[in-house]
């Protein structure tokens, strides 16, 4: 009976403890600024206040209004004559690395070098601004255990949806080749599978290890030694097996494609996303938009892979397959955007340096979207292809508080989002160039 009641009191301690947590009263943050980007509604209001209390946005109003009605204890952070916009979110990242010298990244580098950089890679994308992204394709689990870190609070960066190692053919673009068949790496944690049996085990198994969508390689691609840049690498079987597998545990699937005939049968299998979309043809972008599939064309990063590439020593085929897909596809994305495809931003950060992520608005909007258009695409269009369009990707009562801003106007000249000044993400400070307000600090 003693020890009945004492575990019931234990129960009842703990209990309270957690009410008690639960209810203490959340820190209120009221963010005023002279404009504001409504990105749901496409367009700019002045002179706004946003209440955030705790990590989520409660009220967004005129700020007259709102400061009339202060809870009480609210901290004002008054950012003055700039734009805030929503948090960035970038569709198309690799943020646990980032090339330096192609013979020496593949045989000086472990998984332990990716895992003591990548947090490095992870700040610098917060600090440009972009508080969502979705990191398709990472060997060794390294973008799981980093994402678990910054969810945590113990490293800042990104929300992360992960995908773990992206699934390939063996002697795919995911699998190294061009080297002796007696090259072994011990221990590696690769995607490789061939089949739709071991696809759909390899989906599982990514899953199970915290995979929150499955990339998948359904054709080659330029920054590997096969021969071809587009052709398709696995049969539409296994595509739609990986599609199938991954819904069955309520994931999505991207699929990196950039081949007009891979792109049609990723789309065909039910992907998501399709990435890069270099070679798309009039076919392929009605099939996108009957599907309603996504295009992440990541349209800047020709510029850095054409003028560092060959300083990194990476091999002549892997140049000449870039200069192929360059041009062409920053024309097929002006296609598939006058066709009325649906496009999200991703920029394939980890081609070029970490925290530049913002360079690519500038070629959206030269490549035919209004600056309108191309926040968008990093904001509401990207929160829908996630999924999480009721999270991020607005500034909205119910939504993170996940805010950036920049001075000026960037619908005049989007280049500003290439530099901001402030950044919050779920109600904290991370950034502030505007104000002396406290950043969150990291020991």
């Amino acid at each position: 009976m003693k020890l009945r009641a004492t575990l019931a009191l234990l129960g009842l301690t703990f209990a309270a403890t957690l009410f008690a947590a639960d209810s203490a009263p959340k820190s209120v943050t009221v963010i005023k600024a002279a404009h504001f980007v409504d990105t749901a509604a496409g367009k700019v209001l002045n002179d706004q206040a946003v209440v955030v209390e705790g990590d989520h946005v409660v009220s967004v109003g005129a700020a007259a209004d709102v400061m009339k009605n202060l809870p009480t204890g609210a901290k004002v952070v008054d950012l003055g004559n700039v734009t805030l916009l929503p948090g960035f979110i970038d569709c198309h990242t690799h943020v646990t690395g980032q090339p330096e010298n192609f013979y020496e990244d593949i045989f000086r580098k472990s998984p332990i070098d990716e895992a003591t950089t990548s947090h490095i890679y992870a700040q610098r994308t917060l600090n440009a601004g972009f508080t969502t992204i979705r990191n398709v394709g990472a060997g060794n689990y390294v973008d799981f255990a980093l994402k678990r870190a910054i969810d945590k609070g113990t490293l800042p960066g990104p929300r992360i949806l992960a995908s773990g190692p992206s699934l390939s053919a063996t002697g795919g673009h995911g699998d190294l080749n061009g080297m002796s068949p007696y090259i072994r790496f011990e221990g590696e944690i690769g995607g490789i599978a061939n089949g739709v049996e071991e696809v759909r085990k390899k989906v599982r198994e990514n899953i199970k290890y915290g995979a929150d969508v499955i990339k998948i390689l359904a054709t080659a691609g330029v920054l590997s030694e096969e021969e071809s840049v587009g052709a398709p690498q696995y049969t539409i079987e296994e595509m739609k097996a990986a599609v199938d597998e991954a819904a069955v545990w309520g994931k999505k699937v991207a699929a990196h494609a950039h081949g007009a005939l891979g792109i049609k049968m990723a789309i065909l299998a039910g992907v998501a996303s399709v990435e890069h979309a270099s070679f798309i043809d009039e076919e392929g972008i009605k099939l996108a938009i009957v599907h309603g599939t996504y295009l992440v064309p990541d349209i800047y990063n020709d510029d850095y892979i054409l003028a560092e590439y060959s300083k990194m020593g990476y091999p002549d085929k892997i140049i000449a397959k870039e200069k192929l897909v360059g041009r062409i596809q920053r024309e097929n994305f002006t296609k598939a955007l006058k066709a009325g495809a649906k496009i999200a931003y991703g920029t394939d950060s980890g081609v070029y340096p970490h925290g530049w992520n913002g360079k690519q608005f500038f070629h959206m909007v030269k490549w035919g979207m209004t600056p309108m258009q191309a926040i968008q695409s990093a904001t509401t269009s990207a929160a829908d292809l996630l999924g999480w369009q009721t999270k991020v990707g607005q500034i909205a009562p119910g939504f993170f508080a996940d805010m950036v801003a920049v001075k000026g106007d960037p619908l005049s000249d989007i280049t500003m989002l290439e530099h901001v000044d402030f950044v919050m993400k779920g109600g904290e400070i991370y950034k502030n160039k505007l104000t002396a307000d406290a950043v969150k600090q990291f020991e």
